[in-house]
């Protein structure tokens, strides 16, 4: 490796739920540097589902729709020979955590309710419940790493 690591960056924690994954989520949920509007939503999304889930609170819930949509494994090209392989690799930790982040908050854009915090909200809860676009995707992400098992001994 010729580049030196880059360092990381130190995140703080939110305001409201004293946790760094929350900052972390509405880091990425931020557009154009507006993270006071980020916050805004995404306290309100985790409101809405605290109302409408019985049994667990907001905050619960989200993390619970972040551990059912974080992938194991994804697939990575190699070209070999000419031909390119779907090479199944497992996911570094903090990987892992930014691609779940990444994903409820993509497919959470393509809904069709009114408001940003109700999509949000509504793919939250969807998320847990295993259900949902981003549920689907790392189901996705599985089935193409199990269907290229075989080309897992030409790993990086």
């Amino acid at each position: 490796m010729r580049r030196k690591k880059a360092k990381k960056i130190a995140i703080l924690p939110d305001p409201k739920f004293n946790d760094i994954q929350v900052t972390k989520f509405v880091n990425n949920l931020m557009l154009d540097g507006k993270k006071s509007l980020a916050f805004r939503i995404f306290y309100n999304a985790i409101d809405m589902v605290g109302e409408k889930v019985e049994g667990a609170t907001g905050l619960e819930t989200w993390k619970k729709a972040l551990e059912n949509i974080t992938p194991p494994v994804e697939v990575k090209s190699r070209r070999i020979g000419g031909a390119t392989f779907q090479i199944p690799t497992p996911v570094r930790d903090s990987r892992k955590e930014s691609l779940a982040m990444k994903w409820l908050i993509s497919f959470s854009r393509k809904r069709n309710e009114k408001t940003m915090a109700q999509k949000l909200a509504f793919e939250v809860i969807s998320a847990s419940k295993e259900e949902g676009a981003a549920y689907k995707k790392k189901e996705d992400t599985l089935r193409m790493a199990e269907a290229n098992k075989a080309f897992s001994h030409f790993r990086f």
